[in-house]
């Protein structure tokens, strides 16, 4: 018999009852040192007493208006993004996947307006993940994602991750941008190096594009920068967000420069939910600990600290690790062939880590943004101890 939740996810036979900072509790009291995040969505850790206070303030005066009204909430932080981006305006929705499909259709729709209907084609990355609706699982370009759900979305052409020649070449008189993540999450941790951004920029100025990045899982803080194509010193002509925005409470936005911004129109686009008085609050009481001095360095600092660990640890476990891989708190370990991900991640859960699978036979960490360099270290041992029980046993090795 099916269960009432339908079973969608494989998952672990955990419930968490309450959690502080980095740290979660389960219902019979098991510790666990949280290094998934909620998939990199949890990003100022659990029970922050600043977004908790703000939540409940604000869940007391008003949840949800619609966008009928005027929200200023949604006008605060629409602000505050504008200030922190290269956007001038910005909208609000309720997840990634549908920042992504927003952010296609607003790539679509400039064309259009410029007078190139024909010019609604997007360039999108092998490996790359951008949301399970129709259109989005059609930019991710995943088979095993698009099977059963019929023919997928016209518009959307793959391309090798890095390759600057393959993506020359697909560009055509259809193309109208590039779709890509700066690092490729559930593809692997793959970052774009920073070249390929800036050649990505160049190329879609050459060929009249757009440069559309999703920074669903690398934005709000995530690299060390604010937003990670930052460290390329480049700009997009629209972003989406989401995840960390948040702070854990369903939030996404388009961010987009005025060339792009101006053609939604009343009508062209909208939302019940998205940008609500609620959302917005909890998106504003995030900046407020993100934008606060010191708080960025503070992550990068962290997240270096954190790599040098990662780097040592594959030193001492070559039989199991292949390579160390990402950028900030956006960390992959990638496994060597033999050594499943699913199983180092379920030995995390049993060492009192948790951790996420992805692509490319990696483990994901993605913890809070305000992890310490003493909870980094804690991580770092309990991955030692990961990667013992999963080393190879000498007969094993022999019998192969």
């Amino acid at each position: 018999m099916i269960p009432a939740l339908m079973p969608t996810y494989n998952r672990a036979d955990l419930a968490f009852e309450h959690g502080q900072g980095a740290v979660l509790w389960t219902v019979d009291g098991r510790r666990f040192l949280d290094f998934g995040a909620g998939i990199a969505t949890s990003s100022i850790g659990h029970g922050h007493p600043h977004l908790t206070k703000v939540i409940a303030e604000q869940a007391a005066k008003v949840m949800h208006v619609s966008n009928l009204y005027r929200v200023p909430q949604a006008e605060r932080l629409a602000q505050r993004l504008v200030d922190s981006s290269f956007a001038d305006s910005v909208f609000f929705c309720n997840s990634g996947a549908e920042a992504n499909e927003g952010m296609i259709k607003a790539v679509r729709k400039y064309h259009a307006e410029n007078g190139h209907p024909e010019r609604f084609r997007m360039i999108c990355f092998e490996g790359a993940f951008h949301g399970r609706t129709l259109a989005t699982l059609s930019a991710t370009g995943n088979e095993k994602y698009l099977a059963g759900f019929g023919p997928p979305v016209e518009g959307f052409d793959h391309v090798p991750f890095g390759n600057m020649n393959a993506l020359r070449d697909a560009i055509g008189p259809g193309t109208a941008g590039i779709m890509i993540e700066p690092i490729q999450g559930e593809g692997g941790v793959r970052p774009a190096s920073l070249d390929y951004l800036r050649a990505l920029r160049a190329a879609a100025d050459e060929f009249g594009l757009l440069l559309a990045l999703d920074e669903v899982q690398t934005g709000m803080g995530r690299s060390g920068k604010l937003w990670a194509h930052q460290w390329a010193g480049i700009e997009p002509d629209v972003m989406s967000s989401a995840k960390g925005i948040g702070g854990g409470f369903p939030l996404g936005a388009i961010l987009a420069k005025e060339k792009v911004a101006q053609y939604l129109k009343p009508g062209t686009h909208g939302t019940t939910y998205g940008g609500n008085p609620l959302a917005c609050a909890a998106g504003n009481a995030v900046l407020d600990v993100i934008l606060a001095p010191g708080f960025l360095e503070q992550v990068d600092r962290v997240a270096r600290h954190l790599w040098r660990g990662l780097l040592d640890l594959a030193k001492r476990h070559p039989q199991v690790i292949e390579d160390v891989r990402g950028a900030g708190l956006l960390v992959g370990i990638k496994l060597r062939e033999g050594i499943v991900n699913t199983d180092a991640q379920a030995a995390g859960v049993n060492e009192g880590l948790l951790s996420v699978a992805a692509g490319q036979n990696v483990l994901r960490l993605a913890p809070p943004l305000i992890i310490t360099e003493a909870e980094a270290d804690e991580a770092l041992g309990l991955l030692d101890r990961v990667m013992r029980r999963l080393t190879p046993s000498a007969a094993n090795i022999a019998a192969k």
